[in-house]
């Protein structure tokens, strides 16, 4: 089938990003995570890295509840509608201004949800653009000048992906087994398979990356290339355009030119 070029998906996420920056939304955020949800949900791969938006929904909802936690309990003194009060911690004198407790005014829970929300959707977005695109698709298209800074930044963002799947592996060949995964008292007894399968793996990948004679010539192959089609550029296009005109709309018509190709999109990697 048709796929997109892996660069389509990360100028689509980024200009939303700006989007959402610009526009500062609690509703066009509440949009965009409906929107990207539904996309990572029609079109990841069940691969390690297709699973990113899953753990950056969760990291998403920490940096939310760390932030509403945050501008609940430290403020500046803001008049407000007060919720209820806090027990006050009194600080030093060149702490003026900040206090740890007192009133909760209606007002700052409303300004601290609101930021927590930006956050978490732009971690929800940039954990989007990694679940739709492989991280070798991506190294394949740096330039041979930054090639090994490109690998070193696709292996960093790709160990989270891969100690998940390895955690998933263990704990299935221990159910397997007989033995409960349950609880965190399990952990520790899965410590070392997980660290074996992880040495394991990356032997096979240094051994695999020698016969294939990786580093011994900086000459870059032209096999498969990836190419810019007609649906790539006016999707970008469509995303470029939700930077200056930030509202759901114009953001949802971003999506069009995925029915205008006459194949079915998927991304494979």
């Amino acid at each position: 089938m048709k796929t997109l070029h892996p660069l389509t998906w990360w100028i689509w996420t980024f200009s939303l990003v700006i989007a959402l920056a610009r526009a500062n939304s609690s509703i066009l955020a509440i949009v965009l995570l409906a929107i990207v949800s539904f996309v990572v949900w029609q079109k990841a791969d069940a691969t390690p890295w297709g699973r990113s938006f899953h753990w950056a929904l969760r990291m998403g909802l920490l940096v939310f509840l760390i932030r509403l936690f945050t501008g609940v309990l430290i403020s500046v003194g803001a008049p407000g509608k007060v919720l209820f009060t806090l027990p006050k911690m009194p600080l030093p004198n060149f702490m003026v201004g900040i206090r740890i407790g007192g009133e909760v005014t209606l007002e700052r829970i409303s300004a601290t949800a609101h930021q927590g929300l930006i956050l978490g959707v732009i971690i929800a977005l940039l954990g989007a653009a990694s679940s739709l695109t492989s991280p070798h698709r991506i190294l394949r298209l740096i330039p041979i000048m930054v090639y090994e800074f490109g690998i070193i930044v696709v292996i960093a963002t790709t160990v989270l992906p891969q100690l998940v799947a390895g955690i998933a592996r263990v704990r299935q060949a221990r159910l397997l087994r007989g033995h409960n995964v349950k609880g965190l008292s399990q952990w520790p007894a899965m410590v070392i398979p997980v660290l074996e399968d992880s040495l394991s793996r990356s032997l096979d990948l240094a051994a695999a990356m020698d016969s294939r004679g990786y580093g011994i010539s900086r000459k870059r192959s032209r096999y498969r290339p990836e190419k810019w089609g007609a649906v790539d550029a006016l999707m970008s296009l469509a995303a470029l355009i939700c930077i200056f005109i930030p509202n759901p709309l114009v953001i949802a018509t971003a999506l069009l030119p995925l029915a205008l190709s006459p194949n079915p999109i998927e991304v494979r990697n």
